[in-house]
């Protein structure tokens, strides 16, 4: 499979598993301290091919994937369940570590950024919904994540992602029924 976009990743490691599983050119940010040198590569890939960011379902992943977006709009993302991003020694947590069918499976389910972001998702819908405030919250807003595949975060960070990839009210009633239906398993 050829990929059009250029994939940003952290590092080596990175673009070689994803170069075994698909045919793509990769920019490597090469740590959260992302330099304004590979911030002006992303913009010329933006401009000339598209880019999909695809970082670390962690902290610093998180971290480099807002950097980009900030600097860079209209990026594409893929993002990687963190269940299936653990190295076989549990001893890791990356892309590096995801087989060939997770990195394909992200790459199949990219979202797309939008410039002018309306909200369909309200505050109070997420309160409603138990993704916010409460015991059980977390592990909702990691399981929604999971059936969006928007990754997994906080609940302002949550508000703003369901905005900035345009969810629609009818996907996030689909992935609450399916989150319900597991709860109830």
């Amino acid at each position: 499979m050829k990929i059009k976009e250029i994939i940003v990743v952290e590092g080596k490691s990175d673009t070689t598993v994803i170069q075994h599983a698909v045919n793509a050119d990769t920019i490597e940010t090469n740590g959260s301290e992302i330099s304004e040198e590979t911030i002006e590569q992303i913009r010329l890939a933006q401009e000339k091919r598209g880019v999909i960011i695809f970082t670390d379902p962690d902290y610093p992943g998180e971290r480099i994937r807002k950097i980009i977006s900030s600097k860079v709009p209209g990026c594409k993302h893929a993002f990687l369940p963190k269940q299936e991003a653990i190295a076989k020694n549990k001893r890791g947590l990356g892309v590096e570590h995801a087989s060939r069918e997770s990195i394909l499976e992200a790459l199949g389910n990219v979202k797309e950024e939008y410039i002018e972001e309306v909200e369909r998702i309200t505050w109070n819908d997420l309160v409603s919904a138990g993704l916010i405030g409460g015991p059980k919250a977390k592990a909702r807003r990691e399981k929604l994540g999971r059936l969006l595949r928007i990754g997994y975060m906080n609940g302002k960070q949550l508000h703003k992602r369901l905005m900035m990839f345009q969810i629609t009210e009818e996907q996030f009633a689909d992935a609450i029924l399916e989150l319900q239906q597991e709860e109830r398993e």
